[in-house]
């Protein structure tokens, strides 16, 4: 199991020095994905073509002496909603299966740029509409550490894929928590960046207020090289930060000691597992010992996150999604006219879920509706924003759990409200585009991982590795590292 033996920046280092042949790295991907892939279902589609070409460009580069780049010879996965040039990008859905795209997305172009292999496409709820990638149009993804669990959504399958050893790194995109709760049930490591920090030029949007796109990594030093990486300043994307991005990297080894650390009080109440919470205490406790001050931080507002995030997401999506109307691309399902053409190629290309929030979109932002439902939601995003501006005042990073519970079985959460109240602790990030990172800390009474979530301010993303990095050292136990055996049985 690769990412069980060596991280992104081991095998980087060993292919650039020649130690190892890029074809090497990828053969040992490949050959975990074989082995296990038909149980865990990370993966949608596999590029084995366009990864075989890719490792042979970089041999060939080490072998000229040249330097192909700081992730030479690593595998990497891409969430299946962000563009690959004629590979199929579905988001899960029927509505796009067979879908190429005749461009790559700029995080896919740059970690090429930096040397890394592509080596497939992964699963996730539809549109990334979900919590535990249940709501994919071609089957779920099962968590390595209990094939009987759920691995979180809705970047699920790349939270797998890196969970099982298949590569030591991978791409998701985080709306509402899409990266950091399944990171926390898989048991690795998952950054949302700043909103701005990493372009969105290629994803697939889902609520463009909100999407982020960030890594997967089994370390927070690999996590930290990825985001250098994608990081950046993109003139295709009219929400990219102009300013340069402080580098993660750099801010490794720097610790915690002087800093003032807030545990977030209303999202350590009700609807958070006693285990849970234990662990997030515990995590307090060791960054406490490292040098933080770590005191309790009531940010009221929060509890009003939930509510608000499904007004403003599900309207976003409502317009974004408008776009698949069977004429310019994706399914098309005849009609007698236009109009029951476009209604029969939205029903049968369309999930229950990304349904539901399209008409739940729509009628928010509806005549008569706008102000009371969408217009209302804004406002409270405001007041979170401004809360959690007065409590940074305070504090230089905020902690939670990350999820409330640990992974849960497969079809236990059927009900919408159940599902959505999994991203309680993730939201408010999204709806103020701060960065958060999720760092496994321990497991829960179940024996599965629990994911503790670190929040800094706009543009504090290098303060949360360095942080992040001591809880890494405080761990309390290795169950969470990637590569671990899988158990359970699957169910069909």
């Amino acid at each position: 199991m690769m990412n069980a033996q060596l991280t992104a920046i081991e095998t980087a280092a060993r292919v650039r020095s020649g130690d190892m042949t890029a074809v090497e790295a990828l053969a040992q991907s490949q050959a975990a994905v074989t082995a296990r892939d038909a149980d865990v279902r990370a993966f949608l589609h596999l590029t084995d073509d366009r990864a075989a070409e890719q490792a042979d460009r970089v041999d060939a580069q080490v072998a000229q002496g040249q330097d192909p780049g700081p992730l030479a010879g690593v595998p990497i996965a891409i969430k299946d909603n962000m563009c690959t040039r004629g590979a199929p990008t579905t988001c899960s859905s029927k509505m796009l299966e067979g879908w190429k795209p005749p461009y790559d997305a700029t995080v896919v172009s740059r970690l090429e740029a930096a040397g890394a292999l592509v080596v497939g496409k992964t699963n996730l709820d539809e549109f990334a509409m979900g919590s535990s990638t249940e709501n994919s149009a071609f089957g779920p993804t099962r968590n390595p550490h209990d094939l009987t669990r759920v691995p979180g959504g809705s970047s699920g399958g790349s939270a797998a894929a890196v969970a099982a050893g298949f590569v030591p790194l991978s791409l998701g995109s985080d709306t509402g928590g899409s990266i950091r709760q399944p990171a926390a049930l898989c048991g690795v490591v998952g950054f949302k960046p700043t909103y701005g920090a990493v372009s969105r030029y290629g994803l697939i949007a889902f609520a463009s207020s909100l999407d982020q796109i960030g890594p997967f990594a089994s370390t927070v030093a690999d996590a930290a090289l990825c985001f250098d990486t994608i990081g950046g300043h993109d003139p295709r994307d009219a929400t990219s930060i102009p300013s340069a991005i402080p580098s993660a990297a750099a801010a490794l080894g720097n610790g915690v000691a002087g800093k003032r650390i807030g545990i977030i009080d209303e999202l350590m109440g009700e609807g958070i597992d006693d285990d849970v919470r234990a662990r997030v205490e515990q995590a307090a406790a060791a960054l406490a010992d490292a040098g933080a001050t770590v005191e309790r931080v009531s940010v009221p507002a929060t509890i009003y996150g939930l509510a608000a995030y499904y007004l403003i997401a599900p309207a976003e999506a409502s317009s974004n999604l408008a776009r698949y109307d069977g004429v310019r691309y994706g399914q098309r399902v005849d009609g007698v006219n236009v109009e029951e053409m476009n209604a029969a190629t939205r029903t049968a290309g369309f999930g229950d879920e990304v349904k539901r929030r399209i008409m739940l979109g729509t009628y928010a932002l509806s005549s008569g509706y706008y102000d009371a439902y969408y217009g209302k939601a804004q406002r409270v995003r405001t007041l979170i924003a401004n809360e959690f501006a007065q409590a940074y005042s305070s504090f230089d990073l905020l902690m939670s759990p990350t999820s409330p519970s640990t992974a849960f079985e497969l079809g236990a959460k059927s009900d919408p409200m159940s599902l959505y109240m999994c991203d309680v602790c993730t939201i408010p990030s999204n709806l103020v585009g701060h960065p958060a990172l999720s760092v496994p800390f321990g497991v829960g009474d179940d024996g599965l991982p629990v994911g503790v979530q670190l929040l800094a301010p706009l543009l504090g993303d290098d303060e949360l590795f360095a942080a992040g990095q001591v809880l890494e050292d405080a761990n309390p136990t290795d169950a969470t590292a990637s590569g671990s055996e899988i158990r359970g049985e699957v169910r069909p």
